[in-house]
């Protein structure tokens, strides 16, 4: 793309950050009043997720951002013109974990929003809806979700769809309502956002909460792994490609801090600070982007329940009677009977025991500061544990540390570290801080937000908190307490000891909170939240007319699609028999449908057919150009022949995938780039991509390759694109012998769900066909609630160094030991029919 694309662009509008990240709020943005009976799908997939008493601390998923997104679906559900909030989540049937995480549906009660000048009126609520992926009886890290996604998305795709038929006929249109959006929340549940919203075609909102590069450069720098290392520990380079994909797809990225966008978005490569400006110039001036497109980033701090806001009685009670009263809350005892002198004021922490947390830093700076000891007690909140002995290694190694330095420092009588708390008793937690007088700190590494710093300003307590990252904005608006640097205990020790022993600047930091504290309320945030989703453009699902019913596939009891990429044509002919002959005896003749998924197009299709004997008839649909088109076949007479056979073109499919198409801007980009690819020999270079128009279509853009060895891997294309702000899918097919370019939600798993859903197939009633290898998307039909099977032999093409290089390990994406894929050796009908028959088809 020639640089003059920003002529004129330079300097404009710099100071304007809701220009900067493409977010603004100025114009003709719709009255949320005016507005109602909108659906919102939520999506987080790891954790321990559910409504009352949830379980903060008891593993590494379980922390604040379970709490964040279960409080957004109880706060948008309580906004005006929201009708039903959705929680989409993992359910959890494993031994040693509360029945309620297997509940199908839970619903939230609604949060009750004080001084709100609106009526509710008819609502269904927020839902915590659970959708069983991945082992039954297994619980499963975020890092382990990574194969089972297409699972969870194929399972949520039927959720969603009945649940807006049933909205439609709840509130007397009888049309379905779509979801206004569908928000993901974290990497994984960015993936499954990315493939539902392309399945529907509406909007996405991504909040990614702890971006992998970040931790990634984080891990770098403490040196103690290597990246190899870090990533089969965190499968982070799964998790990054998944942040990058949620960017090519999301309308609106949200985030908590000017921070995030600015030192960590903008590691990405779908992502750049300065080229969000330009583009927002350009959109703003009405100029043309070229196919050049960018999330708006949007900053929005998360909220807080205020429905335990401190009460006087909390700070001023008796001082000469410092003692319990036995109407007070049961953790208080719990935490008093650690010390010696319960009557000093309280430093209070709340955090995971993670080495990030830097909770080892804190003990020492109070233990090695003796004025400080004299002065306060140290609460440490790390969660629920039996026994360390049963805790995960890293949360064992922390708090082994914390009870080695009490130990080093004679700390007891001085140091609460308590085995049990709920989650109700928090609040309480902080109230016992407070009436001693006492200061909240969290001195982490980095602090993605903290919504801890909120909720301890909300009860009245002064912060001391680390000055990477957020709470560097939540002082700014806050205004009570101390930034410190994290690696230096000393500091920290001084900034507590300054607090609580300056009675005057105490009570100051305590005004400022409870005075600026309601700009972090969850009204704020739904109204900010509500705001932006209504200034986005219509988008709906289209799955056709009445009349368009007459194609067979809709009354298909099985649909067979075969999608091998890695045989020669000859091969693939016979497979394409063999296929028809083990489904097609007996019974079931007229009950299964055939589905041909492929990088060909419709023209070399009809060739195909043509050299197999058969009538393209014999097949329901043709998925083509690698999942940028779809046709169906008709018969245009009652006599049989290929000349009288049309092919309909499915238009409505097409306005699913047209969702950030760089069209023209993207094809003159991508002959540019191709020039500049060149074989060279000595001093002479060649040129080795050529334009395909042969090939191309209105949504897949074909380039000729000469010589596949000099071909760059697949995932520097993709990072060029993204670079360039390009959203797309680049494939190589053929053998490396052709790239496809097509848009970022089309690919053949796509088309099949599309199908699914518009001709009422049920997904575990279909059998994908694939090879052992095969064009760069192979691997994504391999995953979902469909069956598969894998034909393995010597027939197969090798697999090409060029399209198989990834970030990382197929495993990372695909699940092969389910139960819904199988491999075979050969292709004869005989194995075709005994695999099916292994997958619970019936054949006969």
């Amino acid at each position: 793309m020639s640089e003059d694309l920003f002529e004129g662009v330079k300097g404009e509008d710099a100071g304007d950050p809701a220009v900067a990240y493409g977010d603004s709020t100025t114009g003709n943005t719709p009255k949320i009043s005016s507005f109602d009976k909108l659906y919102i799908v939520l999506i987080s997939l790891h954790g321990l997720i559910r409504g009352e008493n949830m379980e903060l601390g008891r593993d590494s998923d379980t922390g604040g951002q379970v709490k964040y997104v279960v409080e957004l679906a109880k706060a948008l559900s309580s906004s005006p013109g929201v009708y039903r909030v959705d929680l989409l989540t993992r359910q959890i049937l494993a031994p040693n974990f509360d029945r309620g995480y297997g509940e199908p549906d839970e619903m939230l009660a609604s949060t009750s929003f004080k001084n709100l000048k609106y009526e509710r009126g008819k609502n269904s609520g927020a839902h915590i809806i659970r959708i069983p992926f991945g082992p039954k009886d297994k619980h499963l890290a975020k890092e382990n979700i990574w194969p089972f996604i297409q699972d969870f998305v194929d399972s949520a795709l039927d959720h969603v769809v009945r649940m807006s038929k049933t909205i439609g006929e709840e509130i007397g249109s009888g049309c379905p309502v779509w979801p206004a959006v569908i928000h993901g929340h974290y990497a994984s549940a960015g993936v499954a956002a990315t493939l539902l919203s392309g399945a529907l075609n509406v909007p996405m909102v991504f909040t990614g909460h702890f971006l992998g590069k970040d931790k990634l450069e984080g891990l770098l720098k403490q040196g103690r792994q290597t990246r190899e290392q870090i990533n089969m520990t965190y499968k982070i380079m799964r998790r990054i490609e998944a942040e990058e994909l949620s960017l090519d797809a999301s309308e609106i990225v949200i985030a908590s801090t000017r921070q995030e966008i600015e030192e960590q978005w903008n590691l990405y490569d779908g992502f750049e600070v300065m080229l969000a400006r330009k583009l927002r110039a350009l959109v703003k001036r009405g100029a043309n982007c070229y196919g050049r497109y960018m999330p708006r980033m949007v900053i929005i701090p998360p909220g807080v329940e205020f429905g335990h806001m401190i009460h006087d009685f909390d700070l001023y009670g008796d001082e000469d009677n410092p003692s319990l009263a036995s109407e007070d809350p049961s953790i208080w005892f719990e935490i008093m009977r650690f010390f010696t002198n319960p009557r000093k004021p309280m430093i209070l922490a709340i955090a995971r025991p993670y080495a990030e947390k830097n909770i080892t830093t804190l003990v020492k700076a109070f233990g090695e500061c003796h004025p400080l000891r004299e002065l306060a007690n140290l609460t440490l909140i790390m969660g629920n544990r039996e026994a360390i002995s049963k805790m995960n290694k890293v949360s064992a190694a922390v708090l082994t540390s914390v009870l080695t330095l009490i130990d080093e420092y004679d700390l007891y009588g001085q140091v609460a570290y308590p085995k049990h708390h709920k989650h109700s008793e928090v609040p309480d937690i902080y109230r016992l801080a407070a009436r001693t007088k006492g200061a909240f700190v969290n001195v982490a590494y980095f602090e993605q937000f903290g919504v801890t710093l909120i909720e301890a300003a909300m009860h009245g307590l002064p912060v001391i908190a680390t000055k990477n990252g957020a709470p560097v904005e939540i002082h700014q608006v806050l205004d009570n307490g101390l930034l410190v640097d994290p690696h230096d205990q000393h500091s920290i020790a001084d900034a507590l000891y300054k607090m609580l022993s300056e009675k005057q600047f105490w009570s100051r930091c305590r005004e400022n909170g409870l005075k600026n504290i309601h700009q972090f309320s969850w009204p704020e945030h739904c109204k900010n939240y509500l705001s932006r989703i209504l200034t986005l453009g219509p988008r709906h699902p289209a799955f056709g007319n009445k009349e368009d019913q007459k194609v067979p596939v809709n009354c298909r009891k099985c649909i067979i699609v075969i999608a091998v990429d890695s045989v020669s044509k000859e091969d693939l002919v016979q497979i394409i028999r063999n296929s028809i002959e083990a489904t097609r005896t007996g019974t079931l003749s007229g009950s299964t449908g055939f589905v041909l998924s492929t990088s060909l197009t419709i023209a070399e299709i009809r060739s195909l057919i043509k050299y197999t004997g058969m009538l393209p008839t014999d097949f329901d649909a043709f998925i083509c150009n690698s999942g940028s088109d779809i046709y169906y076949p008709s018969q245009s007479s009652d006599v049989p022949s290929n000349s009288r056979v049309t092919f309909a073109l499915d238009n409505n499919y097409r306005s699913h995938i047209e969702y950030r198409w760089g069209g023209e801007g993207l094809r003159k980009y991508l002959v540019k780039w191709a020039s500049s690819v060149v074989e060279r020999k000595g001093r002479t270079e060649k040129q080795i991509i050529f334009e395909d128009s042969e090939h191309s279509s209105t949504y897949c853009l074909a380039f000729r390759v000469v010589n596949p060895n000099h071909l760059p891997p697949l995932k520097e294309l993709q990072k060029l694109m993204r670079i360039q702000s390009l959203r797309c899918h680049a494939l190589y097919n053929h053998g490396a012998t052709r790239l496809s370019v097509i848009p970022i939600h089309a690919s053949r798993s796509q088309a099949l769900r599309y199908l699914s859903i518009r001709w009422g197939i049920e997904l575990p009633d279909a059998v994908v066909i694939v090879g052992e290898t095969g064009d760069s998307d192979y691997e994504e039909l391999f995953g979902g609630l469909h069956k598969t099977i894998i034909l393995k032999g010597g027939f197969n093409t090798p697999a090409n160094r060029i399209h198989t290089v990834r970030r990382y390990p197929l495993q990372d994406v695909v699940a092969l030991d389910s139960s819904n894929i199988i491999g075979i050796e050969g292709f004869s009908s005989d194995d075709i029919r005994s695999a099916m028959q292994q997958l619970g088809i019936p054949t006969q």
